[in-house]
């Protein structure tokens, strides 16, 4: 290879060609221009179909099956005019490309079914792009009640990223779970590793509303009992409202949760009076699990030390145990 040839191919930046093209290309040049076009030739990077392609190898118009050497200077303003006009085309594209797509977001939005300052969103993921877009604006405060049991380990793995930056960027985020997500490892996880980034996480076993605040300007509510339709709510006076009249009063009656294992014995004592009352109103034992968000096995756990505690065989013995433990007058 010659010095002006090696020192082109060594220049930084993209080339033009490989290197098994630019080698190929010049061992044909060596030998003469000229290779017949049915010879074998290594199929590393297909260098052939390369050169052909842009133009250094040509057919011979005399002697068919012979390809023929090109001088590139013949090929290098015509090759890099077009690849200059393609290349401004990209950029044109690209330029033009965030205001035609705002248009067609414009559409998208005024296609929605709309009620002064409130969106209705139908769909699962329409609901979490339309979250995720409010949650990027610049958001500083996030509060949040999630009702019901554990979240699915794999919407909590899709969620730990985004949360996390989130709170590094100093937005102040407060959540709400179920006291059963104390018994959900996965969710253990995902609390401790937002605890430790500034992420505030408590738990209520109570019964209350999901409900979403962010700023204090937009509130987020279910509109369908299976969440497949949400109102998103624009008026801060509402959202304001819904975070003080709601969140807060919710938020002083929870309970600190930071991901430990330890549950709190507060936490147990409620969630095992709220399995009673629903097992002396006649409740199955699948029905109680799926109401609190835990398996048929942890209750179970819990309805036999409490069986133990109180050292009665019978849930009808438990229960009639615990009527007059509630009946005996503080000392």
């Amino acid at each position: 290879m010659s010095g002006r040839a090696h020192a082109a191919s060594t220049q930084g930046g993209p080339h033009a060609l490989s290197a098994e093209a630019r080698t190929a290309y010049l061992e044909i040049v060596q030998n003469g221009g000229r290779f017949p076009s049915n010879a074998h030739y290594p199929e590393s990077g297909n260098p052939l179909a390369e050169l052909i392609d842009i133009g250094l190898l040509v057919p011979d118009s005399d002697e068919p099956g012979i390809l023929v050497a090109v001088d590139p200077a013949q090929l290098a303003d015509r090759i890099s005019n077009t690849w200059q006009r393609q290349a401004l085309d990209l950029l044109s594209r690209a330029v033009s490309l965030p205001l035609e797509l705002q248009e067609l977001s414009n559409e998208f939005h005024s296609q929605r079914q709309t009620g002064g300052s409130i969106e209705y969103i139908h769909g699962k993921v329409l609901i979490n792009q339309r979250l995720g877009q409010c949650i990027s604006a610049g958001m500083e405060e996030a509060l949040a009640l999630q009702p019901g049991g554990p979240r699915p380990p794999e919407l909590l793995d899709a969620m730990i990223e985004r949360d996390l930056e989130t709170l590094h960027r100093g937005t102040t985020m407060r959540t709400i779970y179920h006291a059963s997500t104390r018994y959900h490892q996965p969710t253990r996880d995902y609390v401790a590793k937002l605890a430790k980034a500034g992420g505030q996480y408590r738990t209520l076993d109570e019964p209350y509303i999901r409900l979403i605040v962010i700023d204090r300007r937009i509130a987020v509510i279910p509109i369908a009992d299976d969440m497949t339709s949400a109102a998103f709510i624009f008026e801060p006076t509402i959202a304001n409202y819904l975070a003080e009249a709601v969140f807060e009063p919710s938020w002083n009656r929870a309970l600190d949760f930071d991901g430990d294992r330890a549950v709190p014995q507060q936490v147990v004592s409620r969630l095992r009076q709220t399995v009673i009352d629903l097992l002396l109103a006649g409740t199955n034992h699948r029905v109680i699990a799926r109401r609190l968000g835990i398996s048929e096995r942890t209750l179970a756990r819990h309805i036999a030390e409490m069986r133990e505690e109180y050292n009665v065989d019978s849930l009808f013995q438990l229960g009639y145990a615990l009527a007059r433990a509630s009946e005996v007058p503080p000392q």
